[in-house]
């Protein structure tokens, strides 16, 4: 982890997400950003004791007929990680190409039963000429979850985005109850990840994505178990929620942390110009401890675990859901586009992660 990176993340995050943090906690629902009207859902809101998902709308809320203008494809964000060959300054209008690549597999863990995933992928697929998906929805035990108001937007984007980088690798979504806490015995998120992890070892190994997260606590050490499996990299989001606010399982030092950045494209002609770090939450964890990863920047981090660890654009991007277009982001989009770009060869021969 480079310093220059903790300290141009850290600042970011708070010119950003510490407006974002004292919207959520005044349960208020609107912001602007970069020129963006910026829309949190309740779904987003950080209530410790509940898993809450790392996405905002764009501009809208609302349905549109046709993907909203303006907001990155996967035609776009492939050309911009050069993960795919497309027009000098990947332009988002004139940007098509995309990935076609990808081995093993991806598991996106979330809450709540999603209706029309199978359809609403295949059609987002359809839309930019992304091979269609090998996927399934799972759960863990016999019944099947209830939808949960707001993930499925987070669904969405997950399996859409997740896809679209990684086409050939087989594709899960492994969904869970939602309970807050004293609601259920044990945390069936963890039974989720547990069978997600089981999934992608079985397919020859990948990755598991989780875009969301709670408030950390004293004795969240015990469950870092669960992200140490042979044959699996577990990927988190960071957070929108701002510096002071950390999240778990993002804070585990078994979990790739996903911060965001934003691209600055050129107003006249949208020719990508530069990508800025900062759009994500992180911290210094009160609980974990510095993993020996992170002993190069003990003088930043102390002796408790940093995260982000890498970065990912994460606004804006389109999605597919039930039958229309919305403009989404936050790291609950960088959390499942790393993953994908990572298990396809980039056109440099490298992989461009932007790395903490």
């Amino acid at each position: 982890m480079k310093r220059s990176f903790v300290i141009s993340m850290l600042a970011g995050s708070a010119l950003f997400l510490g407006l974002i943090s004292s919207l959520a906690f005044a349960q208020r629902t609107e912001a602007v950003f970069n020129g963006h009207r910026i829309i949190i859902p309740e779904s987003s809101q950080p209530v410790p004791g509940r898993h809450h998902t790392n996405y905002f709308f764009v501009d809208s809320d609302q349905a549109a007929p046709q993907p909203p203008p303006g907001n990155e494809t996967p035609a776009s964000l492939a050309c911009v990680y050069q993960l795919v060959t497309g027009p000098a300054g990947c332009p988002i209008a004139t940007s098509t190409n995309v990935p076609t690549g990808g081995v093993g597999a991806i598991a996106i863990v979330d809450a709540g039963y999603y209706p029309t995933a199978a359809s609403d992928l295949a059609a987002f697929s359809s839309q930019f000429g992304i091979p269609q998906a090998d996927f399934t929805q799972v759960w863990p035990g016999k019944k099947q979850p209830e939808v949960e108001p707001g993930w499925e937007v987070e669904e969405a984007l997950d399996i859409e985005w997740a896809h679209s980088m990684a086409p050939q690798a087989k594709l899960y979504l492994v969904v869970s109850k939602l309970c807050n806490v004293g609601t259920c015995a044990t945390d069936p998120f963890w039974d989720a990840v547990t069978l997600a992890a089981k999934l992608v070892k079985e397919a020859g190994g990948g990755v598991v994505s989780m875009s969301w997260g709670d408030a950390e606590w004293s004795t969240e050490t015990k469950e870092d178990k669960l992200f140490n499996k042979k044959d699996v990299v577990f990927f988190a989001a960071s957070g929108d929620s701002g510096i002071g606010v950390s999240i778990y399982p993002g804070s585990s030092p078994n979990v790739v942390s996903v911060g965001g950045t934003y691209f600055n494209r050129n107003e006249k002609n949208g020719d990508f110009e530069s990508e800025v770090y900062g759009g994500g939450g992180g911290d210094l964890s009160p609980y974990e401890l510095r993993p020996s990863y992170q002993n190069g920047i003990e003088d930043i981090v102390g002796t408790q675990r940093g995260y982000p660890d890498v970065a990912s654009d994460f606004c804006c991007a389109v999605i597919y859901l039930d039958g229309d277009w919305y403009s989404v982001g936050g790291t609950s989009w960088a959390s499942p586009t790393l993953p994908g770009s990572s298990m396809q060869p980039a056109v440099s021969g490298k992989i461009p992660l932007r790395t903490s």
